[in-house]
C-alpha cells in the first residue's frame, strides 16, 4: 500500500507539473520584440489601427451613444458587460489612466496582452478579449496603436470584476483552452491580390468579425471550419448573420460599413452599430478591401 501510495504521489506530482508547463502564458518572441524596439512608430498610422480594431466599441462606457462626440468615445473606461454561457465578462478600464488603466504599460506588454492574452503580470486573459484574432496583427500596426494610446485621456474609474463561477475563476486553466484554440495563422488562403489581401487582414486580425460571425464549440473556441457562416447571439437573443450577406454586392458592403445603410435601405441596429461608427472611420481603400474579402472568401468553393 505504502508503494502504491508513493506512485500516486509521483504519478500526481509529474502531472501537476505537466499540467504548469503546459499552461504557462506565452512570452513574445525574441523576433517580434526586435521590431518593436526598431519600428518608427507613427500615432497617426496607429488611430486608423484603433478604428480598424475596434477598440472603442467594447471599452467606452455603458450607454455612450454612437453619435457621441469622438473625444468621448476616446474615454476608454470601460464597464461594459458581455453576457455569454461561461458568465458575464465586463470591459476593464484601458485608459492611460496608471492606476485604473494601462497607463503604467510599456509596449512590450501592452504587445503581449493584445496578441497573446497574457496580462504584464503574467496572468491569461479570458478570451472574451478578441487576442485569438489580433494574434495576426503586425507588431509594427500594434506599436504604432500604442503610440496613438499614449494620446487618449486617462480615465480613473475602476475596473469591476467579472461574473464567472467555478472552474472559470481559474484563469491558469486558460492555458488549456488556448493549447486548443489559440493559432495566429490566417483562415481564409492566400492570394495574389493586394485588395484581397489587405482585407484579409483588416477582417480576420484587426477587424475581428469572426468573434461574432463564426459559430462557437462546447468550449468556446471558433468552429474554423464555419467561418463566418453566422452564429446564435451570446447573449441568447436571436442569431448573427453569415458574412456577406446573401445577395451583397462589393459596393453594397463597403457603402454599408460607411453609412450603416443596408441595401434595402434598413439601418445597422445594436452591436453592428458600433462596428460602423468604427469603420466609418477607415479609408475609404480598406472599406473596399474588406467587401473584396468578403465577396472572395464567399465565392470560393473551399468555404
Amino acid at each position: 500500500m505504502r508503494k502504491l501510495a508513493a506512485t500516486a504521489l509521483a504519478l500526481a506530482l509529474v502531472g501537476a507539473a505537466g499540467f504548469w508547463l503546459m499552461t504557462r502564458p506565452a512570452a513574445l518572441a525574441p523576433e517580434t520584440l526586435a521590431v518593436l524596439a526598431a519600428h518608427d512608430a507613427d500615432a497617426e498610422a496607429g488611430e486608423l489601427v484603433f478604428w480598424a480594431a475596434g477598440c472603442a466599441g467594447c471599452h467606452t462606457a455603458p450607454g455612450l451613444e454612437v453619435t457621441a462626440p469622438v473625444e468621448e468615445r476616446l474615454h476608454l473606461s470601460g464597464g461594459q458587460e458581455f453576457a455569454t454561457p461561461f458568465g458575464t465578462f465586463t470591459a476593464p478600464n484601458i485608459s492611460m489612466d496608471p492606476e485604473q488603466g494601462i497607463g503604467g504599460w510599456s509596449l512590450p506588454e501592452f504587445a503581449r496582452a493584445v496578441t497573446l492574452g497574457v496580462s504584464p503580470a503574467g496572468q491569461h486573459y479570458y478570451p472574451a478579449f478578441p487576442f485569438t484574432s489580433y494574434a495576426r496583427a503586425t507588431p509594427e500596426d500594434i506599436a504604432d496603436l500604442w503610440a496613438f494610446w499614449q494620446s487618449l485621456p486617462a480615465d480613473a474609474t475602476p475596473t469591476r470584476a467579472h461574473d464567472v463561477g467555478f472552474p472559470f475563476t481559474l484563469r491558469r486553466g486558460l492555458g488549456l483552452w488556448k493549447l486548443l484554440n489559440y493559432n495566429a495563422d490566417f483562415v481564409a488562403p492566400a492570394r495574389d491580390d493586394p485588395q484581397y489581401t489587405r482585407g484579409r487582414y483588416l477582417v480576420e486580425a484587426l477587424g475581428h468579425c469572426a468573434e461574432c460571425h463564426t459559430p462557437r464549440d462546447v468550449a468556446g473556441g471558433l468552429d474554423q471550419a464555419e467561418w463566418l457562416t453566422g452564429a446564435p447571439n451570446p447573449a441568447g437573443d436571436g442569431r448573427i448573420p453569415a458574412l456577406p450577406p446573401e445577395g451583397w454586392s462589393g459596393e453594397d458592403i463597403a457603402a454599408y460599413l460607411q453609412s450603416g445603410f443596408t441595401p434595402e435601405f434598413d439601418v445597422a441596429g445594436g452591436t453592428m452599430a458600433e462596428v460602423i461608427a468604427n469603420l466609418s472611420r477607415i479609408s475609404a481603400e480598406d472599406r473596399a478591401a474588406i467587401a473584396a474579402y468578403l465577396v472572395t472568401f464567399r465565392s470560393s468553393p473551399n468555404r
